[in-house]
C-alpha cells in the first residue's frame, strides 16, 4: 500500500514539479525553495523504489 502511494506521488511530482537536473542547477546557488523541491523529489524517489 506504501509503495503503491509513493508511486503515485512519485508520477505526480514528475508531472507538476521542475526538474532541475534539465536545467542544470547549481546547487550551491539554489534557492531554499528550490532546495525543499529537490529534497521532496528524492525522498519520493526512494521511497517508490523500495
Amino acid at each position: 500500500m506504501k509503495n503503491k502511494i509513493f508511486k503515485t506521488l512519485a508520477k505526480l511530482n514528475k508531472a507538476i514539479l521542475p526538474s532541475y537536473s534539465k536545467k542544470q542547477l547549481d546547487l550551491s546557488k539554489a534557492s531554499k525553495l528550490q532546495l525543499a523541491i529537490i529534497g521532496w523529489r528524492v525522498y519520493v524517489t526512494k521511497n517508490a523504489l523500495d
